[in-house]
């Protein structure tokens, strides 16, 4: 039962990817993208984070863990590269 809802949910993060990769090409604004790319982050450690609970290994949270704060960073670069303050 858990691994039915694992896979669902997996399926799920696998659609709003692809409904943020559509944006992403789509965009009318920059904002928009931007918007889009760190949806498609925020999904894609879900993702991870999901994996690790299916094979249950440890490591992969750690790993999700580094690329949210990378996320994070690159994001708040791009917003700031927006603003026009770099």
């Amino acid at each position: 039962m858990a691994e039915t809802i694992l896979h669902i949910s997996l399926l799920i993060s696998l659609l709003g990817i692809l409904i943020a990769t559509v944006r992403l090409f789509k965009g009318p604004k920059t904002c928009d993208r931007a918007v889009a790319l760190d949806t498609m982050t925020l999904i894609s450690i879900s993702s991870i984070v999901l994996i690790a609970l299916f094979a249950g290994r440890v490591i992969y949270i750690d790993a999700a863990m580094v690329y949210a704060i990378l996320s994070f960073l690159g994001i708040v670069a791009l917003a700031r590269h927006i603003e026009g303050g770099i």
